[in-house]
């Protein structure tokens, strides 16, 4: 098969988003036909909330592999920032924590995530460790520890039933038709991911941060010779990864749910792996990769609402639909151009 190009890449994933857009705009307008079962402003607000921690940990994803480093590990970084929130929120009041408190436990959950995302930047930048093999090890110490404190803490591998950030409705806003009940009628981590996009695009592409990043990991020598440490801005992006991550755990646990799960593979249950897929998809641009994590969160809400309205679909091939959405995207990220010195690690002529 012939890999699309970079160009056409970006169009199917532009595609892939205005075609959800237009099918609710239809489903909107013909509310009585199957389409307009489907596509409900309920089943978009539903795709974006699914899609909020597989953008963020995308986004920080990318921006650390744009520095120069492969951090693969960014399913152990959710898990780790989704138990932290949940932990946290216990300690500070459990089922009768303020909202107030649930936002300082998200703040701790950046915090430890950001955390072991330094700890895994010593490791590879100082220390030239292997980048793929401290990543692996970062998901196996988040699969390990959090269900294993889970029970230290509760007794079992997942948390009581704890209080959740409650919905914002911004007045004036949420009226907007259409986009108002899905973004300004909604939790608040879904306008905060949509501004994190924004703001991650253009500093990327139109500040002298986002050109250093770039560089980093497309040029370093010429950066070292323009008098920028290459490794400090390796090391900025990947802690930056990390705090992404742990709120995009928090988001989780405390934001969607009512408290962590600890069974299997957690609660996080592989989003990590594919914002990996979403950000190679939008071809490390930060819009992009929201856009395939849009899609990927419109898939899984579309098995969800396929069962509310009594579709007949075993539950156990509905399941699977993400995970097909996310080998037919594999099948098209060939065309993806990889940073020129990502995964090397990089030695100043002093060293």
């Amino acid at each position: 098969m012939k890999y699309l190009s970079m160009t056409n890449q970006r169009l199917m994933a532009l595609a892939s988003v205005l075609g959800v857009v237009v099918l609710w705009f239809v489903g909107r307008l013909f509310p009585e036909t199957v389409v307009g079962e489907i596509f409900t402003t309920g089943m978009v607000a539903r795709s974006l909330r699914l899609s909020v921690p597989i953008a963020l940990a995308a986004v920080g994803g990318l921006y650390a592999e744009k520095s120069g480093v492969f951090n693969i590990g960014l399913e152990g970084l959710l898990i780790f920032g989704a138990f932290t929130a949940a932990a946290v929120s216990w300690e500070l009041g459990g089922s009768q924590i303020s909202q107030l408190d649930l936002w300082i436990a998200v703040l701790v959950a950046m915090a430890v995530s950001a955390a072991i995302a330094a700890i895994f930047a010593v490791f590879t930048i100082r220390y030239k460790a292997n980048q793929i093999v401290a990543g692996l090890a970062i998901w196996f110490l988040g699969l390990g520890f959090a269900p294993f404190a889970a029970i230290v803490l509760w007794d079992r591998v997942n948390s009581p039933s704890l209080n959740g950030i409650d919905t914002i409705v911004v007045p004036g806003l949420s009226e907007i038709p259409l986009l108002g009940p899905v973004l300004f009628e909604a939790s608040p981590f879904v306008p905060i991911t949509v501004g994190i996009v924004i703001l991650a695009y253009l500093v990327l592409y139109y500040t002298r941060w986002g050109y250093w990043v770039q560089a980093a990991g497309e040029n370093p020598e010429a950066l070292d010779t323009a008098g920028v440490s290459v490794n400090r801005v390796r090391y900025a992006s990947v802690i930056f990864s990390g705090v992404l991550c742990g709120l995009g755990g928090a988001a989780l646990s405390i934001g969607f749910s009512e408290g962590f799960v600890g069974r299997g593979v957690t609660m996080v249950d592989g989003r990590g792996w594919i914002a990996i897929v979403a950000y190679l998809f939008g071809n490390y641009n930060p819009l992009g990769a929201f856009g395939a994590s849009l899609l990927f969160g419109g898939v899984n809400a579309l098995q969800i609402q396929l069962q509310t309205i009594g579709v007949s679909i075993p539950n156990r091939l509905s399941g699977l639909f993400p995970y097909i959405a996310v080998l037919i995207v594999l099948a098209f990220v060939g065309g993806t151009r990889i940073p020129s010195a990502a995964g090397e690690p990089y030695e100043t002529e002093s060293e």
